[in-house]
């Protein structure tokens, strides 16, 4: 990913969009890509681990078992109009934020993708935790349909393309049509462009 030092993100910064956007596209050598929830475990290595589980009759984790991987997760996007910027002439654009984690694939043991299965509800829905694990033969059965691995981090790239090259004038405009827009992704944008200018004016 093509990532200009002004919008690189820290690692911190990369790691709060993959757990706030867990919704991950990954793909191997051979160009195939699985659409799939990974959850990630800061405390593992420099750079952290994912954790995901694929479907059993997926022939993908067979082709990704102990090779490399990219793991692509993609934060809020907008259009920005060039009618926003105080600054003219202007052209339109998009803007984004995404993050690249990329790493060697290993597949879990059955033990470990069940721990795996019992964390992901926890962090996605910790009240079904409870009633699930009172039915352990349908659990059994889930667990038999699914294939657990774990993707340790070598390299994360986070990129926030977000304008802030521009005047000040210009990202105010942008940021109050985004603020105003009827579209969420484009709340959620500026959202994030208020998180990013309150996490530097505080450095």
């Amino acid at each position: 990913m093509y990532v200009p030092p002004s919008m690189r993100l820290s690692r911190e910064q990369a790691w709060d969009l993959v757990e706030r956007h867990a919704f991950a596209t990954l793909v191997g050598a051979d160009l195939q890509a699985t659409h799939l929830p990974l959850t990630l475990e800061r405390s593992e290595g420099e750079l952290g681990a994912l954790y995901g589980h694929f479907a059993r009759a997926n022939p993908h984790w067979r082709a990704l078992d102990g090779n490399r991987a990219l793991a692509i997760f993609s934060g809020p996007h907008a259009y920005v109009s060039p009618s926003w910027y105080a600054s003219q002439p202007a052209v339109p654009t998009w803007n984004y934020l995404a993050v690249h984690a990329t790493g060697r694939l290993e597949l879990l043991d059955a033990s470990a993708t069940r721990e795996l299965l019992d964390r992901s509800l926890a962090h996605f829905e910790p009240a079904l935790l409870d009633s699930l694990g009172r039915e352990h033969d349908y659990l059994e059965k889930m667990q038999a349909g699914v294939v657990g691995f774990r993707l340790r981090i070598e390299a994360l790239e986070g990129k926030a393309k977000l304008g802030r090259q521009r005047s000040r004038a210009d990202q105010e405009g942008v940021e109050a049509a985004l603020a105003q827009s009827a579209d969420p992704q484009a709340r959620q944008l500026w959202r994030y462009m208020q998180k990013l200018t309150d996490e530097e004016r505080q450095a």
